[in-house]
């Protein structure tokens, strides 16, 4: 019995080990030019509809002071390169990626450079 829980004990452990290899972690420069996109009824909206729907994004945030947005993602589902291109797509700078000006056009006015 004692083998049988140590053995159990084991599995989940080496089973939480590989699920926490899986994430990684990216900071990510955007532009912002209001105070409030994630309380912005339409601008948080967009982050918390959209950011998710990136194939490989697990989660989020972002810190409006700093214009970055923290991004934990599955790099066997996807990578850096196309987690900017889905900001861009957005309507946000994502580094050294430029909105999408459509995109960026869709954006509340509070949310483009004044």
């Amino acid at each position: 019995m004692k083998k049988l829980a140590f053995l159990t004990l084991a599995f989940f452990s080496m089973t939480l080990a590989v699920a926490q290899k899986e994430t990684e972690k990216a900071v990510i420069q955007t532009t912002l030019y209001c105070n409030h996109c994630k309380a912005c009824e339409t601008c948080g909206q967009n982050f918390q509809k959209n950011m998710l729907k990136i194939k490989g994004v697990k989660m989020y945030d972002l810190d409006e002071a700093a214009m970055k947005f923290t991004v934990y993602f599955d790099p066997k589902k996807t990578n850096l390169d196309k987690i900017r291109q889905g900001i861009a797509n957005l309507g946000f700078d994502a580094d050294e990626v430029k909105a999408n000006p459509e995109a960026y056009e869709k954006l509340d006015d509070c949310c483009k450079k004044a």
